[in-house]
């Protein structure tokens, strides 16, 4: 599927591919969804693929707030850049490493309502826009949106497809 570019078309994919993780998650007997991943360095399980989808919707939704309040903040927190967000996700890694899998499963299902939610309350030229918001920069909203639902749904389910084919 090409890359959204409109708002119905980022509202589709998001839902498609949330859909398409959970059924492939459900397909899991419970000893493959908390198995090791035995090619991973960082993300070792589901839970963890789980944590770090969660962890990205807070990103977009944090980054959104604040800057529809006026507070001018970048995407990824300090000290972090485009450059360095691997050594981010490390850290969002190593701090979830006592959630249990029932709650980073909670966890992304609320977040990823509040990114839907939040993406129904913008218009398609806020979304796609280029220069609508000062504060996303040379890249659109709804840009930011794909990476942290759609996209980001793809990476995990691709993740998670090689772990049951390694099994």
């Amino acid at each position: 599927m090409a890359r959204p570019t409109t708002k119905n078309d980022l509202l589709a994919a998001s839902a498609k591919g949330y859909e398409s993780l959970w059924a492939l998650i459900d397909s899991m007997s419970e000893e493959m969804r908390t198995a090791v991943f035995t090619f991973e360095d960082r993300d070792r399980n589901v839970r963890d693929v789980l944590i770090h989808l969660y962890e990205w919707h807070q990103l977009l939704l944090n980054w959104v707030a604040k800057n529809q309040k006026g507070e001018r903040v970048a995407f990824l927190p300090n000290p972090y850049n485009w450059k360095t967000y691997g050594e981010m996700n490390v850290e969002l890694w190593q701090k979830h490493q006592d959630t249990p899998y029932e709650k980073a499963e909670k966890q992304l299902k609320e977040s990823h309502k509040e990114v839907m939610d939040l993406i129904e309350g913008f218009s398609n030229d806020a979304l796609f826009s280029k220069n609508y918001f000062d504060w996303t920069g040379t890249t659109t909203l709804g840009s930011y949106c794909v990476s942290a639902s759609a996209s980001h749904y793809d990476w995990a389910m691709k993740k998670i497809k090689k772990h049951i084919k390694l099994q």
